[in-house]
């Protein structure tokens, strides 16, 4: 089978749509159209009902779905592995979300360095819903996601239930003030948590999408925030900030996704590496020598 048509397939079943896969492919709806006929008459069964609202799975795609997901991955591996470096046994792509990158994936970095240096390893930054897209299509080993929505013939490994909470600069502040408030990209599953804790909430404070990023702006000039409390241990000890006492405190999780399949020797040392990184996150900063 042409792994374009399982692909395409994975295309249509992620966007719904034959005109959204098209776009995401750059190639015409008709293409698309037919690659799908093409795919349909190879395995024997109709794959999608087309109807006004887009395109929609027939219990035959539904059977056909991990099978395709699983053609895509196991091709992008074998060129993968055809491609490792000189000096090393394996390559390793993996894809994270940009406020997850500090500390995160960057002690995971240090670790891998440190204990699997034989491991080439190719690490990405990009949004949640594009990481799954990569992993799905083989392109990602494994991708380290904020609360993801679940995709069959996944695995999701809880690597990190961390909390959020509610830290100001001035050290009376009883509640969350709305014009002292940075509200901070923390993703869908957070802002489900605060709206239902803040209804009556008006955005009026700056938006920063990038934890860190806001962090360090609520240091400069004063405010307010919700930030993961590991972050901001450091200045509540100091008195730089404070725990704001009237405010809830929401969870925020991470976890490592990678296709069902037996994992690698390389995927199964890099999940160990993530749950060493966890474990212990000030230890990845210390100097060690040979």
């Amino acid at each position: 089978m042409d792994i374009e048509l399982a692909r395409t397939f994975l295309e249509v079943m992620t966007t719904r749509s034959f005109s959204a896969a098209a776009a995401r492919l750059n190639i015409t709806q008709t293409a698309i159209s037919a690659r799908i006929r093409n795919l349909e008459e190879q395995v024997g069964r109709q794959l999608f009902v087309r109807n006004k609202s887009g395109a929609t799975l027939t219990p035959a795609g539904q059977s056909f779905a991990p099978y395709a997901a699983s053609l895509v991955q196991t091709w992008a591996r074998a060129r993968s592995e055809i491609a490792v470096p000189a000096g090393h046994s394996a390559v390793l792509s993996v894809g994270g979300e940009v406020a997850l990158w500090s500390p995160l994936l960057l002690d995971w970095l240090i670790w891998m360095r440190r204990h699997a240096a034989d491991i080439a390893v190719r690490a990405h930054v990009d949004q949640q819903e594009r990481l799954l897209d990569q992993v799905q299509a083989g392109h990602l080993d494994l991708a380290v996601l904020y609360s993801p929505a679940r995709r069959s013939g996944f695995e999701a490994e809880l690597l990190l239930e961390e909390k959020l909470v509610a830290v100001s600069t001035e050290p009376d502040a009883r509640q969350i003030d709305d014009h002292a408030y940075v509200q901070v990209d923390w993703g869908p599953d957070f802002q489900l948590q605060y709206d239902r804790a803040y209804p009556a909430a008006h955005e009026v404070g700056p938006y920063i999408g990038l934890g860190p990023l806001a962090l360090h702006y609520v240091l400069a000039v004063g405010g307010s925030g919700y930030f993961r409390l590991r972050a901001v241990e450091p200045f509540l000890a100091s008195g730089a900030l404070h725990r704001v006492p009237n405010a809830p405190d929401f969870t925020h999780s991470v976890f490592a996704i990678y296709p069902s399949r037996s994992p690698s020797a390389a995927l199964t040392q890099a999940l160990h590496g993530f749950r060493e990184a966890v474990k212990n996150p000030s230890q990845m900063w210390v100097t060690q020598k040979n």
